[in-house]
């Protein structure tokens, strides 16, 4: 199914609609403030499974991010953190950020695996945080690729529809998606070491 969503003003029942998908097991693609992202609730292992099978990635070793609603989220999956840190969240998210931090006991429990790590983002985007808030969970997520050369991810939602429709349960048409991700910052030692330049700038905001 491909569902057309207005980012301005997201309609409150396509909302529901891809939520109603994410509680039956469902798996979806939708737009972020970056790239597409595939993904489903972080609480239904059988369809964390389906997603690390069609990104072609090994449960145990996939390094999936969360995405939560806002900050308020984050302190039930990660270790605490000092002040210093949560002061640059605060900053930069919602934005075009992967933060990586100690997890909490709660996520390989989530995941079946043993990581001790995991990215948590916050996208700039209405769509996918109002699916986030309306789950009342986060949503396990993994970017969309491209299997072409030059373009590393892929853009157009008609596009992925017709790449994905059978793999998938949703395919949310949010607008031309970007073709820059994330940028990957690993907090896990009090310092921000960028481990992937994407399209958010740390340095603005240290």
């Amino acid at each position: 199914m491909l569902l057309r969503i207005y980012e301005e003003n997201p309609n409150p029942k396509f909302i529901e609609q891809a939520v109603d998908v994410l509680k039956k097991g469902g798996v979806i693609i939708y737009p972020t403030d970056t790239v597409y992202g595939i993904g489903c609730d972080i609480t239904n292992q059988k369809a964390i499974e389906r997603v690390c099978k069609i990104r072609g990635l090994k449960p145990e070793k996939s390094n999936l991010s969360f995405i939560c609603y806002d900050l308020t989220d984050i302190s039930q999956y990660t270790k605490p953190f000092d002040t210093a840190v949560f002061r640059v969240l605060k900053k930069t998210l919602p934005g075009p950020f992967t933060f990586i931090f100690n997890a909490s006991s709660q996520v390989p429990k989530l995941l079946s695996t043993k990581k001790k790590t995991v990215g948590i983002r916050v996208p700039d985007n209405n769509i996918v945080r109002e699916i986030v808030k309306e789950l009342g969970n986060p949503i396990v997520t993994s970017s969309i690729r491209d299997e072409d050369d030059i373009i590393e991810y892929s853009t157009d939602p008609e596009l992925i529809y017709e790449k994905y429709q059978d793999l998938v349960d949703l395919v949310i048409d949010g607008g031309y998606g970007g073709n820059v991700a994330s940028t990957i910052v690993d907090v896990t030692s009090g310092e921000f070491d960028v481990i992937r330049e994407g399209k958010g700038d740390l340095e603005e905001y240290l």
